[in-house]
């Protein structure tokens, strides 16, 4: 069967197909085909594919950049956060991906998978000890598949990432878990790095553009094991779009997004070179009264404390960090060790995203993600 028959043919199942029916054509050909194409595209484009650039001085406006971007080469929307319930706090993680493969754009069918979208969702129940993830992956198709420009709006198949009337809404399900939330912005956009410009690396194509938006006030439902349960809470939104891959040295990254007490939020990454040295690292912190500082690599350390080992992958994750920003120093700890999400069968990687309590002046909620240490993380 050629390559057109079998776009074709799994569109139709696309339709016609009833959840359970999806849901095993995932667990079968369509994510192996689909990440066939993901890994060709980022492994070994030539070089005369270009992509829209990421330069300093353009501003971010809105609501145009908070939708997609189709001209860069990824992009990926992002929302974290901590929820309170009856029997206790969860974590969970929503994220969509966007990829251009410019392989496939010289077919003119609108079968052709010109644009790739993915997604990954997570639930941490710490009452159960139990992390509940899933993730998607279909190439962009109209009315199925497809993420808006004039603003954010996501779906794939039946999750969707949205905003619509000044807030958010998600909608995953899922066997094992489901999440129906809103998320209410409370503060402005916090753009990173200068101005929404954010280095990657040495080089100054090595960036992206990246805001976030922190204290979202949450509010919905969410379920675990078949069991609903009411929840309010914070949450976190990045949304980042680039067209450079890391630097050839880069191994992976640690990552912080924290809602802190009284309305003050920190953002911190550091990039990891296969040495294990941090090759890049950036911070930017919003104080309570809304003055904001962004601090270089020479101002931003991340301190391993404990590590944890999956059992599943042997991976070492550490879990607990001391994070310093200039002056300033908190150290997180998570909710629970086990929070790896293994998505091989849509992005083919394996990371650690965890809720995590973040202790210091001022204390807060967050979102710590660890990769690159089950194996390099090569886009």
């Amino acid at each position: 069967m050629d390559t057109e028959t079998i776009l074709k043919k799994a569109e139709e199942n696309l339709k016609k197909a009833n959840a359970s029916t999806l849901e095993m054509q995932r667990r079968t050909g369509s994510f192996i085909f689909f990440f066939q194409i993901f890994f060709c595209s980022f492994q070994i484009f030539s070089v005369s594919h270009a992509f829209d650039s990421v330069a300093p001085g353009k501003k971010l406006e809105f609501p145009r950049d908070a939708g997609a971007h189709p001209g860069h080469r990824i992009e990926w929307w992002y929302v974290t956060g901590q929820l309170e319930t009856k029997r206790g706090p969860m974590g969970f993680q929503v994220t969509f991906f966007r990829f251009r493969n410019p392989d496939a754009e010289s077919n003119p069918s609108r079968f052709s998978p010109k644009q790739l979208l993915f997604a990954h969702a997570a639930l941490a129940d710490p009452a159960k000890g139990k992390l509940h993830s899933a993730q998607r992956s279909a190439r962009m198709l109209e009315g199925v598949v497809e993420a808006s420009m004039a603003d954010t709006a996501i779906s794939l198949d039946d999750w969707s990432l949205a905003r619509e009337g000044g807030r958010y809404r998600t909608r995953v399900q899922s066997d094992a878990f489901a999440l129906e939330l809103a998320f209410t912005p409370t503060q402005p956009v916090l753009l990173q790095g200068d101005a929404g410009f954010s280095r990657k690396g040495p080089t100054t194509s090595q960036a992206s553009y990246y805001y976030s938006e922190p204290h979202l006030r949450v509010a919905g439902r969410v379920a675990s094991q078949g069991e609903w349960l009411d929840v309010t809470g914070t949450a976190w939104l990045d949304h980042e779009w680039s067209s450079e891959l890391l630097a050839d040295e880069a191994q992976g990254w640690d990552w912080l997004g924290a809602s802190l007490d009284g309305g003050a939020a920190l953002m911190a990454f550091r990039i990891r070179g296969r040495d294990g040295k941090p090759l890049w690292a950036s911070a930017t912190y919003r104080a309570p009264n809304g003055a904001t500082q962004t601090f270089d690599a020479s101002q931003v350390t991340f301190t391993p404390r404990r590590t944890w080992k999956s059992p599943r992958t042997a991976a070492n994750y550490p879990v607990a960090m001391d994070v310093t920003v200039g002056a300033m120093k908190w150290s997180l700890e998570p909710l629970m060790d086990d929070q790896e999400l293994d998505a091989r069968q849509s992005t083919g990687t394996v990371y650690w995203e965890g809720a995590v309590r973040v202790d210091g002046a001022p204390a807060g909620r967050g979102y710590l993600e660890l990769t690159g240490y089950s194996g390099r993380l090569w886009f």
